[in-house]
Formats: C-alpha cells, sequence, structure tokens
C-alpha cells in the first residue's frame, strides 16, 4: 500500500520498509515487477530501477469489480479478538465498509484503540489480496442508533430461527446495482424486540440456512452469498 504523496509524475518513492519487503522478503531486483496500490481506487505495475529507493510505474486500467455498488456489514461485535478476524477475512471477500455494532447481547465493549488495530488489519487484508479499494472501518455504535440512519437500498438482517427466506434467494430477487447493507447478531442472536426495530426500519429478516453459524462466522457466509449472487447476475447480462 501505498501514499499518494510517493507517487511523483512516472516514479513511486519508496519507504525504507517497502524496500525491505521488496528486496528482502520478496528478493526481488532491478527490472522486476510488482503491483502497486494506493487504496483509493489507483494502481500502478510498478518496475524496480537500479535505485533502490524508485520504482517506475505505468498506470493498470480499473476494474469493472472497483465500481460496483458499495455492501455495508453491520456486526454485533464478538466476543475476544474475533472481530480481527472478521475484518480480515472480509476486506480479502471485498466488503466496502465494516459497522460494528453493540447490542443488547453484545458480550464485548471495545477499546477505543481496537479502531486503529482494525484499520492497520484492513490496510494489510487490502494489499494482500490486490483490493483497489480500502474497506471503510466504523467507531463501533448501538445498533439501535444505527438503524436511524441507515439510507436506501437493500437491507437485510439474518435470523438464525424462523421461516425467514434464505439471502441467496432474497438477494438474487433484489437489484444489487443499489447499496445494500447486511447485518448479523451476536453470540446468542438477535433480540426480538432488536429484530423488530429493524424491520420497522425497512430491513428484511433473512437466513443464512439450516445451522446455527458464529457470531464470527455469520458476516462471511452473508457476504460471500451477496457477492455470488451479483457475479451470477453479471453472467446473466453477458
Amino acid at each position: 500500500m501505498v501514499e499518494p504523496d510517493q507517487v511523483v509524475a512516472d516514479q513511486l518513492c519508496l519507504s525504507s520498509s517497502q524496500q525491505h519487503y521488496l528486496y528482502r522478503v520478496l528478493r526481488l531486483g532491478a527490472g522486476q515487477q510488482f503491483v502497486a496500490l494506493d487504496g483509493q481506487g489507483q494502481q500502478w505495475i510498478a518496475t524496480l530501477t537500479a535505485q533502490s529507493d524508485v520504482a517506475a510505474i505505468a498506470p493498470l486500467p480499473l476494474p469493472s469489480s472497483a465500481t460496483q455498488a458499495p455492501i455495508t456489514l453491520a456486526i454485533a461485535l464478538p466476543k475476544g479478538s474475533g472481530f480481527d478476524d472478521v475484518v480480515r477475512q472480509t476486506t480479502e471477500l471485498g466488503v466496502s465498509t465494516l459497522q460494528p455494532v453493540i447490542s443488547d447481547r453484545t458480550l464485548h465493549q471495545p477499546n477505543p484503540k481496537k479502531l486503529d488495530r482494525w484499520q492497520r488489519i484492513a490496510a494489510e487484508a487490502t494489499e494482500q489480496s490486490e483490493r483497489l479499494l480500502l474497506p471503510h472501518i466504523l467507531p463501533p455504535m448501538p445498533w439501535r442508533d444505527y438503524l436511524k440512519q441507515v439510507s436506501e437500498g437493500n437491507r437485510w438482517i439474518c435470523v438464525a430461527r424462523g421461516d425467514a427466506p434464505h439471502l441467496l434467494a432474497a438477494a438474487q430477487a433484489s437489484d444489487l446495482a443499489r447499496p445494500t447493507v447486511i447485518a448479523t447478531g451476536p453470540e446468542g442472536g438477535w433480540t426480538e424486540a432488536e429484530v423488530e426495530g429493524a424491520i420497522a426500519m425497512g430491513f428484511q429478516p433473512v437466513s443464512l440456512g439450516p445451522h446455527i453459524l458464529r457470531a464470527v462466522t455469520a458476516p462471511l457466509a452473508a457476504l460471500t452469498l451477496v457477492t455470488a449472487a451479483r457475479t451470477l447476475g453479471e453472467f446473466k447480462d453477458i
């Protein structure tokens, strides 16, 4: 991941840590190439030069996936350090925004410093997966407060029991060119009042299948189902 001020004309000025990674860890040398990303939608093919702190760059075209409608995951914070893994894995899967929420059954009250850690994890996962856009990770907030600010678009709340339609079917029947919000609950699930409050704000209850998923598994399953539905829809349009 590079900062905007590292790019000057057709050159990339490499920091000492980037030089160490490229030359010592990856064992690249002059003339060899790598992909540089800024996390804001720009990417370049970079070629190492005889100067160890400079790489020549040329812009790469923007893939269609970079312009897709955003997907937000509103995730009830799991206990312990489980959210670290959620950040890493959902970043790799292409989430646009992560909104940690505090529900009635949330056991974990995060330290304010956790947000910086989550943002660093997201930056590392963005670089590792060669994503163009760094996901937004927002400060935790109460679920009821979050419901008051959700904008228009597809809105689904994942519930573990009942006869709610499967998320994949709901996604395939929806316009995925619109922004999407998917909410997943805590250990023990959403309370009845929380689900009713979400429905009142336009959320549709959906199922992730017949099994009870852990709070750290449900976001990954939900994101995978919606991105799969979007991909299948794109193939149909070809």
